[in-house]
């Protein structure tokens, strides 16, 4: 039986996180591209993140853990 979008048998894609926005992306064909940064390779769900990332990758880069008072 074939179900559309699905793939029997495949291996599950990596997966990695948009600094952006969040949202999970696939590493083997990312929608927003990548961008490398500091030897590290990014991944994005749209231009749009990839675009702004890029502009101020500090920016999204930044520990958003609070820092002890």
């Amino acid at each position: 039986m074939k179900i559309p979008g699905i793939q029997f048998g495949s291996k599950k894609a990596e997966m990695a996180i948009d600094p952006v926005c969040k949202m999970q992306v696939d590493v083997s064909n990312p929608p927003g591209g990548k961008s490398e940064y500091q030897g590290k390779t990014y991944y994005f769900c749209s231009p749009g993140c990839r675009t702004s990332f890029q502009k101020e990758p500090e920016k999204f880069l930044k520990s958003t853990t609070p820092q002890p008072m």
